[in-house]
């Protein structure tokens, strides 16, 4: 967020800036769910919903796991949410008791260690590496649980910021330790529909009491709605059912509409990840050319995550001076590993090739330049 508000400041300042640290979809919703919503909007009646979220769309989402994954969920067991961001919240809520330990990744997405903090929720960040692929595994959870017991386990497939995407004996063998340790296991898979060689699993075909979360926004270029979902176990739905009349009422009537429509929306959706995956197959190749080659695999997301340490060890400056210096905005990875962030970076292909082609020769050309004045 500090290096979009700094991007902004140069943008009205007359500079141009190639957003590169966004973490969001640049193409705009697909026009067959704007359709469904503007239809919606035009009925005029715009109320509350049951706290769950609709029927029909908790049924289209059932559907949807059926004939993704071939895993059968009951419409019962799913809980539209206010985005990921909400589902969170209410997983956590219904899940957890203050005090509790969580087991996240380093490098991970920031907010689960922050949403946990908030809710009195102490997030156990382990450290991941190329040798378990940048994912959790039985040995890691295990040794974390016997040092001082955890109470749950999140996982992310694809992940943000690595775009690492975990092979399905990977999450059946999290899930295994999870059931065999006693503990809660939360699968985000809100990169889901986003992969380039093989597609993302599932953790209910591993582990039909995981507890998933997942979301309109990546996939379907819905960030600005705020709709999103829950699969839970049928003895948590009751409990999530009450949190969420409490906080929000019910997720807003419009954006469940849109959500619906959303699965009908495939062939636009396809469309645009294919321009993911060209921005994709550019970038893994003209990056290592101008001396950004140190970079884990980019199974799924639209994210590149960088090992810097050959021109820095202070991402946060390195970043500032790319934004300055070359108009190019990255995000530093202090963001996603508080112990060994200060020499990754975060970039992201989510817009054009065109924007990805005149960051690589910015960033080519600024590095010669810096590599010069420094050598």
């Amino acid at each position: 967020m500090d290096v979009m508000n700094q991007a902004a400041e140069i943008e009205r300042a007359g500079g141009t800036v190639v957003h590169m640290e966004v973490g969001q979809p640049s193409a705009p919703t697909p026009a067959l769910i704007r359709a469904a919503a503007g239809r919606a909007l035009e009925d005029g009646r715009i109320g509350y919903t049951q706290a769950l979220g609709t029927d029909s769309l908790r049924q289209r989402i059932a559907r949807h796991y059926r004939e993704a994954y071939g895993v059968a969920v009951p419409p019962e067991r799913v809980v539209v949410t206010t985005g990921s961001s909400g589902g969170f919240i209410l997983a956590f809520l219904a899940c957890f008791q203050p005090g509790d330990r969580v087991a996240i990744t380093a490098p991970g997405y920031p907010a689960y260690r922050n949403i946990l903090i908030a809710l009195g929720l102490e997030p156990v960040a382990i450290e991941v590496g190329p040798q378990t692929r940048f994912a959790l595994t039985p040995e890691l959870i295990a040794r974390a649980h016997a040092e001082k017991p955890l109470a749950g386990v999140l996982t992310m497939s694809p992940a943000n910021p690595t775009g690492v995407v975990m092979a399905p004996e990977a999450i059946a063998a999290v899930a295994e330790a999870c059931r065999r340790l006693g503990l809660w296991y939360i699968s985000d898979e809100i990169y889901h529909g986003l992969t380039y060689d093989t597609p993302a699993t599932t953790a209910l075909a591993a582990d039909p009491e995981a507890i998933i979360v997942n979301s309109f926004s990546k996939y379907y270029c819905m960030t600005g709605w705020r709709v999103g979902w829950l699969v839970v176990p049928e003895r948590l739905v009751r409990p999530i059912e009450r949190l969420q009349q409490n906080f929000s009422i019910s997720v807003p009537f419009l954006s469940q509409i849109a959500g619906e429509a959303a699965f009908d929306a495939t062939a636009e959706c396809e469309a645009i990840k294919a321009g993911y995956a060209a921005n994709r197959a550019y970038l893994l190749q003209a990056l290592p050319e101008i001396g950004l080659g140190d970079f884990l695999p980019v199974d799924g997301a639209f994210y590149i995550y960088i090992d810097i340490g050959r021109h820095s060890n202070d991402s946060m400056s390195f970043c500032r001076e790319a934004l300055v210096e070359a108009g190019v905005a990255i995000t530093p990875g202090l963001d996603f590993d508080e112990a060994r962030g200060a020499r990754t970076v975060r970039l992201s292909f989510a817009g054009s090739l065109a924007e990805c082609q005149e960051a690589v020769a910015r960033l080519g050309t600024w590095l010669q330049e810096r590599t010069g004045q420094r050598g």
